[in-house]
C-alpha cells in the first residue's frame, strides 16, 4: 500500500444489537500513567480520530467504538476507553462486551474454556469480566460495572413541548437522565423511534443546563452524556424496556429541527445499571434479584445488584451486566493524506447539524 496511506485495524462487533469498532495496534498515540488521563488525552488529541471512524463515509449515526490499549493499572489485563458520537467515554457495557468478544475470539488474550476471567482498566476503575467461551466462540460476556448511583430522584425539569417531567439523575460508569416514556407522552416502541429520539435530544441538553454532576473520585467526569427514556415491557420474562438516545449534533432548544439523535440498539450496560441504582434507591429492586432490560429492537441485558457501598456522599451499588456479542467484519481502515475528508462529514438527511453548519 502507498506510504501516503495511514491504516487503521479495527474488529467490528455487535453487542446485542449495538455497533462497536473495536481498534487495536493504536496504543502507541495514547499518553497517560492513568486510564482517566489517557481519557483527557483522546479527548485532546484524538478527536479527529474518532471522528474519522464513526462519521462518514467510514461510519455511521448508530456506530460506537472501543479503543484497546494497554493497562495502565499492572493488574488488569487491558485497558478501554470508548468512542461514541458526542465524544470519549469512561465507559460503555456494549462497547466493554464488543472489545472482550474481539480479543478472547482473536486469541488476542489468554483463553480458557469453558470460562475465562479478566480484568479490564477504564477511566472509572477495574471491571472485572467472566467470559462463557465454547469453541473458541465468546457466548456470554458477564462485567462486574464499577459502582452505580443516583445523584437525583425524580428532580422536575421543565421541558420546551413537553412541559414538566419528573426525572432521574444517575451514574452507571457514565451520567445518564433518565425518564419515563409515559411522563413524555411518548410510545417505547421501535416504530416511535423518530419521537423517542426527539424528546431524548430535548432531555439531556436541559438536564446538561440544570443539573450540575461530577464523579466523587474523579472530577474529570462531570457531563450528563446520554438520555434513557424506559417503560414496562410486553415480553414475557423482561423487567422493563428502555431507548438510550446517542446525540448526533448540536441541539437549539429555541429550535426544534435541531431536536436529533439517534437510538442506542442495545438495552445499554452502563444506563441499565444507572436504572437498577434508582431502582434500588427506591426500594424497588433488592439485591441478587435478575432485572431483565429489553433494548428497543428486543435483545437483552441482564443485571444484578450485588452488593451496596459508597461514592463519596453517595449510597452505591455494585452490579453485574451479562450480555453477547457477535463479530461482522475484520477491517482496515484507510485514510490517504488526499482524503479531502480527514474528520469524516455528516449530512442532515442523517445526522443531525453541527455547530459549523448553524
Amino acid at each position: 500500500m502507498a506510504k501516503r496511506h495511514r491504516r487503521i485495524h479495527a474488529i467490528d462487533v455487535h453487542a446485542e444489537g449495538e455497533p462497536g469498532r473495536v481498534l487495536i495496534g493504536s496504543h502507541l498515540h495514547v499518553k497517560g500513567a492513568t486510564m482517566a488521563e489517557r481519557l483527557r488525552y483522546c479527548e485532546k488529541h484524538l478527536d479527529a480520530l474518532r471522528e474519522l471512524l464513526l462519521r462518514e463515509p467510514r461510519g455511521y449515526p448508530a456506530l460506537c467504538g472501543a479503543l484497546v490499549l494497554p493497562p495502565a493499572d499492572p493488574s488488569a489485563d487491558f485497558g478501554v476507553i470508548v468512542l461514541e458520537q458526542g465524544g470519549f467515554r469512561p465507559m460503555s457495557g456494549s462497547n466493554l462486551i464488543c472489545a472482550v468478544t474481539a480479543l478472547v475470539e482473536t486469541g488476542a488474550v489468554p483463553v480458557t474454556e469453558p470460562v475465562t476471567e479478566l480484568t479490564v482498566d477504564t477511566a472509572v476503575g477495574l471491571v472485572r469480566v467472566r467470559v462463557d467461551v465454547e469453541g473458541g466462540k465468546a457466548t456470554r460476556v458477564t462485567f462486574a460495572n464499577v459502582p452505580a448511583f443516583a445523584v437525583a430522584l425524580d428532580h422536575v425539569l421543565e421541558l420546551p413541548e413537553y412541559g414538566s417531567v419528573p426525572v432521574d439523575v444517575v451514574f452507571g460508569g457514565q451520567f445518564f437522565v433518565q425518564a419515563r416514556a409515559a411522563d413524555l407522552g411518548i410510545p417505547l416502541e421501535a416504530s416511535a423511534a423518530k419521537e423517542i429520539v426527539r424528546a431524548g435530544a430535548v432531555l439531556r441538553t436541559v438536564a446538561q443546563q440544570q443539573v450540575p454532576v461530577s464523579h466523587p473520585l474523579n472530577p474529570g467526569i462531570n457531563q450528563i452524556s446520554l438520555t434513557m427514556i424506559h417503560g414496562p415491557s410486553p415480553t414475557p420474562g423482561a423487567s422493563g424496556r428502555n431507548a438510550v438516545v446517542l446525540p448526533n449534533g448540536h441541539v437549539d432548544l429555541a429550535d426544534p429541527v435541531t431536536w436529533t439523535g439517534t437510538l442506542d440498539r442495545s438495552p445499554c450496560g452502563t444506563g441499565t445499571c444507572g436504572r437498577m441504582a434508582a431502582l434500588h434507591a427506591r426500594g424497588e429492586l433488592p439485591l441478587n434479584t435478575p432485572f431483565v432490560h429489553e433494548s428497543i429492537i428486543g435483545t437483552t441485558f441482564t443485571g444484578t445488584l450485588q452488593d451496596t457501598t459508597r461514592i463519596g456522599p453517595h449510597e452505591a451499588v455494585e452490579p453485574t451486566i451479562s450480555g453477547r456479542g457477535w463479530i461482522t467484519a475484520f477491517s482496515q481502515y484507510v485514510l490517504d493524506e488526499t482524503d479531502p475528508f480527514p474528520h469524516g462529514y455528516t449530512l442532515g438527511d442523517l445526522w443531525g447539524a453541527t455547530e459549523q453548519e448553524r
